[in-house]
């Protein structure tokens, strides 16, 4: 494997030995469209050069916010081949949001997708003093405004007109760069407080991708449906730098409600994604007969599919074993933002299913004495963007970066994660409970969306459940049950009497302390937009409890035992 001094070099070495081979599926007018290496390799001379004519200086901060598309990825490689950083905003983001990861960053610059990205950014322009320019990928209504305003054609047409110039310039800044060189900032979804900006260069990303290939066995002859979004480090790392370091096809998802349609269209070979989206794949084919189970399963992901990917958040060893019985292979793995992000994955070939794997090549893992998780190695980042403090709180002095997560190492070097050493709840009775283990074990119902754990220095634990609404009322339809809501919460005694039973079912696998003894009944979804979610869709345990704190006390108020509403 090459080894390249950044990823503009990578880029620009794969698309001159590939060439007219697809590098990009993408849809355009209802249909998949085939991006040759020679096509993405042109677009991202240009767009560069187009950047170098805005008087774009190596180390420039550009952010993006889109969705993600093909021009997304094109994007992300001209700013680097213009010696450019870039700043990938999650397209949920609020304005406001928004305005504190542009401006923090000290963006010289911001692509956006839509007109509705460019009307968040003409809300706070008069907050974004450093902003200079604004490139949409689609025309946008741009009138009247301090900055200029360019489409992504146009900046393309720009670059183009510089001619040889221009590609001299380009490959100047590429010749410039080193691994230790800033790539990106990508900011922290957090659960509280303003996120932090991870600084990852060129070397983390190289190294993390290198990695990846080693262990996962992603050949150019691959190809990947991708869908994850690419402002998050896991979809850059491993939907879109390892595919490009071997050479194999991405294929981009129109988005998560058309996931099952470009599975039937595209038939990858292998995919990433995150438990939840395995969960929901679960729900609909869990509860058929094993026998037409076996069948239905592997038909939803086509012929080619070699295995697939879990990270993001912790998956159940129940929907993994359940893959394996239908002969899919579903590997999940455990890294970090500011680890680039794998830290460990399990191997086709050498896996253990409740594990997140084995250590990648050249990265260090050790367990603390509190049993947090400690990483050393070429991934973990340079540090938090404008924040010495908040670094030196995470990377020691022997250059070890504490996870904040809580595990095991067990005699083969596989890694086990068993709570995040912030969320651990200590009961009023002493006993340490790891909330993102029970929650895990009641997601194993497919009447659950979400659950959070409640209890810390309480007598007992409690938890606020998120129905599957789409599932339980047809529940509800079928045994007549009324379903009324107080507040944001659910009233319906038949509704509650039935998940209490299934609750204390689950519970049965765990000690007594750690059984919930009552729990609150959300009404609806947890939401991004509310603070509920992070933009990957993890729960913010911390933002909820924090929301609901005086419907938990409710909780521990004397009924007699009783499971109740509050």
């Amino acid at each position: 494997m090459a080894s390249f001094p950044n990823l503009a070099a990578m880029h620009l070495d794969v698309s001159e030995r590939l060439g007219p081979r697809t590098a990009l599926r993408h849809k355009l007018d209802g249909l998949y469209q085939d991006f040759s290496w020679n096509d993405y390799r042109r677009a991202v001379d240009e767009l560069a050069a187009g950047l170098i004519s805005l008087d774009m200086q190596a180390g420039d901060r550009v952010a993006i916010f889109s969705e993600n598309r093909f021009e997304w990825l094109v994007t992300d490689v001209a700013i680097l081949a213009a010696g450019c950083a870039d700043v990938p905003l999650h397209a949920s983001l609020v304005p406001g949001q928004a305005q504190y990861q542009i401006d923090h960053s000290q963006s010289r610059g911001i692509f956006v997708s839509t007109q509705a990205q460019a009307d968040k950014i003409l809300h706070i322009l008069d907050a974004l003093p450093l902003l200079e320019f604004i490139i949409s990928f689609e025309p946008v209504r741009w009138d009247g405004v301090r900055i200029k305003h360019y489409t992504w054609a146009g900046l393309r047409q720009r670059g183009a007109q510089r001619g040889d110039a221009g590609r001299a310039a380009v490959r100047e800044r590429i010749a410039q760069r080193t691994r230790a060189d800033l790539a990106t900032v990508i900011y922290t979804s957090g659960t509280t407080g303003n996120p932090k900006g991870v600084m990852l260069t060129h070397g983390n990303l190289l190294s993390n991708a290198e990695g990846m290939l080693k262990v996962s066995s992603l050949e150019p002859d691959d190809i990947q449906l991708s869908w994850l979004p690419y402002s998050h480090i896991y979809a850059r790392t491993c939907d879109h730098y390892a595919p490009m370091m071997c050479g194999a096809t991405v294929a981009v998802a129109e988005n998560q409600e058309t996931l099952l349609r470009n599975l039937a269209a595209i038939q990858p070979t292998w995919m990433t994604a995150v438990p939840r989206f395995y969960e929901k794949i679960w729900a609909l084919v869990g509860p058929l007969p094993p026998e037409v189970r076996k069948q239905k399963l592997p038909a939803l992901f086509g012929t080619r599919l070699k295995w697939l990917s879990s990270g993001g958040a912790a998956l159940s060893a129940t929907i993994a074993e359940g893959f394996k019985d239908c002969g899919i292979k579903l590997l999940q793995g455990y890294g970090l933002t500011e680890t680039a992000p794998v830290i460990s994955f399990n191997r086709k070939e050498n896996f253990k299913l409740p594990s997140v794997g084995q250590m990648l090549p050249d990265v260090e893992v050790k367990i603390g004495a509190d049993g947090e998780i400690l990483t050393r190695g070429p991934h973990v980042m340079k540090g938090y963007w404008r924040n010495e403090a908040a670094t030196a709180e995470v990377i020691d002095a022997d250059g070890w970066f504490h996870t904040g997560d809580v595990g095991k190492l067990d005699e083969d070097g596989f890694l086990y994660i068993t709570d995040r050493k912030k969320d651990l709840i200590v009961t009023s009775g002493g006993k340490n409970v790891a909330p993102a283990e029970l929650e895990r074990l009641l997601l194993t119902d497919p009447h659950l969306e979400h659950a959070v754990i409640y209890g810390d220095a309480r007598p007992f634990v409690t938890a606020i459940l998120v129905p599957n609404w789409p599932l339980v009322e047809k529940v509800c339809a079928e045994k007549g049950w009324q379903v009324q809501r107080d507040g944001e919460f659910v009233k319906c005694p038949p509704l509650h009497a039935f998940f209490q039973q299934r609750v204390e079912h689950l519970m049965q696998a765990v000690s007594q302390p750690e059984r919930g003894k009552k729990f609150l009944m959300l009404g609806r979804p947890l939401s991004i937009q509310d603070d509920e979610l992070t933009p990957k869709l993890s729960v913010r345990r911390k933002a909820i409890i924090a929301k609901w704190d005086k419907h938990f006390a409710k909780l521990y108020e004397p009924d007699e035992g009783k499971v109740t509403a509050p």
